[in-house]
C-alpha cells in the first residue's frame, strides 16, 4: 500500500476525534497527490461518439462482458486484475460509434483513463455485490471521480482584497462563515467570494476549491443472475442506476443497451441533401450538452463553419433524430 493510501486511512479513522473540517482538507489534499499522475502512464486514443470505461474485480465476469458486447477478446486469468491492457472495442448502437474500455485493475494510469469516460459500468458479482461496490467507490472517489451526481452548486472566485465574502441563498445544516474561512485558509486563500446555493457540505466546498473533480454517471452491472432466484431479482430490479444480466447466457444485454442509451445522453441528428431525402443511415452525433448548429459543423468538419452560409432547421433547437440541410457559401 502506498504511504499516500495509508495516511488516507489514517486520517479517516481518527476524524471522530480531529478537528472535522482541517481533517477534511488536509484528506482532499493527500487525495489530490493521487490524483497527480506520477511517471509514465498510457492512454488510449479515443474514438467514436462515447466512451464507456468497465470496472470491477477479478472474475465477475467484466471482460466476459465486454467480449460479448463488442467481440473483443481480453486476456484473462485466474489472478487478481487480471486484463493486462486497457483494452478498446467499438459497437455501434442506434447509429452511435461508442468505445468500450476494459479497465485492467484499479492504478493511476487506469483511473486516469476513467476519468476521460463519458459512463462507467462497474461490473459486480450478484452473490456478494455491496462490499465490491463500496471498495471500488471509494476508490474512484478518492481519484476525483464523482459517480451520478452533479457538481455542487457554489460559486467561487478568488481576490486580491477583501478577505472573505460568505452569502448563503439557503440555510446552511453543516457550514458557516469559520468553517468556511478554515477551509480556504488550509489551500492559502484569504480573499474569495463564496455563494453557497444549496445546503451543501465541506467536502462539496473541497470539491469547488481544487476545481479537478469530474461527474460521470454511473450503471452498476450484476452479474450472474441466473444463480439467484425470481424473488431476489425482483428486488435488485428496484435498485437505482442497476441493471442485472447474466454474461454467461446473455440475459437482459438489451435493458443494459438501453441503459446505457439513456444515460449517455447522445443526440442523433440526419442530415438533408439539397434535393435529396434525408440520410437516416449515418447520423451525426452529439452530447446533449453541446446541440448548436455550429456544434453539428465542427463535429462534421472544423473547415464547415467557415464556408457555412446558413442552415434549414424543423425545428428551433436540435433535439435527437432531427433533420438539418447545410447550405454552404
Amino acid at each position: 500500500m502506498s504511504s499516500t493510501l495509508a495516511k488516507i486511512m489514517e486520517i479517516e479513522a481518527e476524524m471522530a476525534q480531529t478537528q472535522k473540517n482541517k481533517a477534511t482538507s488536509h484528506l482532499a489534499k493527500l487525495r489530490q497527490e493521487l490524483i497527480t499522475p506520477k511517471g509514465e502512464g498510457f492512454d488510449v486514443a479515443k474514438t467514436g461518439d462515447a466512451r464507456i470505461g468497465f470496472v470491477g474485480f477479478p472474475s465477475v465476469g467484466k471482460s466476459t462482458l465486454l467480449s460479448n458486447l463488442a467481440g473483443v477478446y481480453s486476456e484473462v486469468a485466474a489472478y487478481e486484475f487480471t486484463t493486462l491492457t486497457t483494452v478498446p472495442g467499438v459497437i455501434r448502437y442506434k447509429g452511435a460509434k461508442i468505445q468500450l474500455l476494459d479497465l485492467p485493475g484499479r492504478g493511476h494510469q487506469v483511473i486516469a483513463v476513467a476519468r476521460t469516460c463519458n459512463l462507467i459500468l462497474i461490473v459486480l458479482d450478484v452473490l456478494k455485490p455491496l462490499g465490491h461496490k463500496k471498495i471500488i467507490e471509494n476508490e474512484l472517489e478518492g481519484f476525483g471521480i464523482r459517480l451520478n451526481s452533479k457538481p455542487p452548486n457554489i460559486g467561487f472566485k478568488k481576490k486580491y482584497k477583501g478577505s472573505i465574502n460568505l452569502t448563503a441563498t439557503c440555510p446552511q445544516s453543516e457550514l458557516d462563515a469559520e468553517t468556511v474561512k478554515s477551509i480556504l485558509a488550509e489551500y492559502k486563500i484569504h480573499n474569495a467570494d463564496v455563494t453557497l446555493r444549496s445546503d451543501v457540505t465541506a467536502d462539496d466546498l473541497i470539491d469547488v476549491v481544487e476545481g479537478n473533480r469530474v461527474y460521470i454517471p454511473c450503471i452498476y452491472v450484476l452479474n450472474k443472475i441466473d444463480q439467484i432466484s425470481i424473488e431476489e431479482l425482483d428486488i435488485i430490479y428496484k435498485v437505482p442506476h442497476c441493471v442485472p444480466i447474466s454474461d454467461h447466457h446473455c440475459w437482459n444485454f438489451d435493458d443494459l443497451l438501453e441503459k446505457i442509451w439513456d444515460y449517455l445522453k447522445l443526440v442523433r441528428i440526419y442530415t438533408k441533401p439539397k434535393g435529396q431525402l434525408p440520410d437516416y443511415t449515418s447520423p451525426v452525433v452529439l452530447p446533449y450538452s453541446r446541440t448548436t448548429v455550429e456544434d453539428f459543423c465542427m463535429k462534421i468538419h472544423k473547415n464547415l463553419i467557415k464556408e457555412f452560409k446558413y442552415a434549414l432547421l424543423w425545428d428551433h433547437t436540435l433535439e435527437d433524430e432531427d433533420v438539418i440541410q447545410i447550405v454552404k457559401k
